[in-house]
């Protein structure tokens, strides 16, 4: 069991608050990387126009469409849409980073917060009514584990370090434009066109956020790379915990680790895809060419090992996955997938 210690959140004045607080004038140079709400897509944009004097026929071509896709496809769906409607935890998560105590705070660091978990709520909104609208899945079940989910918390198992919880949302954002865009590609594969369309939008927003976390974790590198690689380092060695991992509906005490096979059996999201995420983390900061000693020499020879390290493993763990039988999903009215 671990201690509270384990969960204490750094000092105010600690060493890593204080170069996360350096990096104010690097954050606001980078807000350019959320859009003007003016000019940001919206849900009603890419749904059937309830309004508009045909809006009877628009609905019937977009049902018609979404019968095309398959169960397993409607579980990473599913799945991803809930894991995005948690974002109240994953805001108050980063609010440890970016410390808005008033809520309406100015400085650059809350300023970006606060804009991001607006762009980000939208992804959640949108994913939900698509769902709704089709009529393919059992909304009261996907409603009961977004509750769930939103009650039981995240952690993403760093939390005394600060530094960790900016390489987690780099990692995390990277991961989900992966998992929207494999989705989109084989909705399109299927003829769904308006999902193809929606997960596109979606990856295009993470792709923009994934820009900046990924930017600011450099300059992490930069002003304190011992700090940074023992910080990215403890987070490689629990794993970067999925967003949705606490996710229930009530019914399956193994509901995350079901839709995770579904997720990987059909190419959404895989560990060889975890493992190019490492690869890609580590040579946009520079891994390789740190100059470290000491625990962060260690640190740095660990991270640098690991995209290797699960390369290799990818065929068994991948052969297991294909082997595991199906699970019934509450929300699609206990159809197996």
């Amino acid at each position: 069991m671990k201690s509270a210690q384990d969960h204490s959140l750094a000092p105010a004045n600690s060493p890593s608050i204080a170069v996360i607080e350096s990096l104010q004038d690097y954050v606001e140079g980078n807000l350019s990387l959320l859009a003007p709400v003016e000019r940001c897509w919206q849900p009603t944009d890419l749904l059937p126009n309830l309004t508009a004097e045909g809006w009877r026929e628009e609905m019937q071509r977009f049902r018609e469409q979404a019968r095309l896709l398959p169960d397993d496809l409607l579980v990473v769906l599913v799945g991803n849409m809930i894991t995005e409607e948690a974002l109240p935890n994953y805001a108050i998560a980063l609010e440890r980073v970016a410390r808005d105590p008033t809520g309406a705070t100015e400085t650059p660091w809350a300023l970006w917060l606060r804009g991001w978990t607006a762009e980000e709520n939208r992804h959640g909104d949108l994913l939900n009514a698509y769902l709704r609208l089709t009529g393919r899945v059992d909304m009261l079940a996907v409603e009961r584990t977004v509750h769930h989910l939103i009650h039981n918390g995240f952690s993403y198992g760093n939390e005394s370090d600060e530094y960790a919880g900016l390489i987690y949302a780099a990692f995390q954002e990277r991961a989900t434009r992966l998992s929207h865009g494999n989705l989109a590609r084989l909705a399109s594969g299927r003829g769904e066109s308006n999902l193809a369309a929606i997960c596109r939008k979606i990856a295009a927003d993470e792709a923009r956020h994934e820009v900046f976390y990924t930017k600011v974790v450099r300059e992490l590198f930069r002003r304190d790379p011992a700090g940074a690689a023992l910080a990215y380092r403890g987070a490689l060695k629990k794993l970067v915990a999925m967003p949705g991992g606490r996710m229930a509906d009530g019914r399956d005490p193994d509901l995350f680790a079901h839709y995770s096979g579904v997720v990987s059996r059909v190419g959404v999201y895989t560990i060889r895809d975890y493992a190019a995420i490492i690869q890609h983390l580590n040579e946009a900061w520079d891994l390789q060419g740190l100059q470290l000693v000491g625990k962060a020499a260690k640190a740095q020879d660990y991270i640098c090992r690991q995209p290797g390290r699960y390369a290799e493993l990818a065929d068994e763990i991948e052969g297991r996955t294909g082997e595991t039988p199906t699970a019934r999903f509450s929300w699609l009215f206990d159809r197996p997938s």
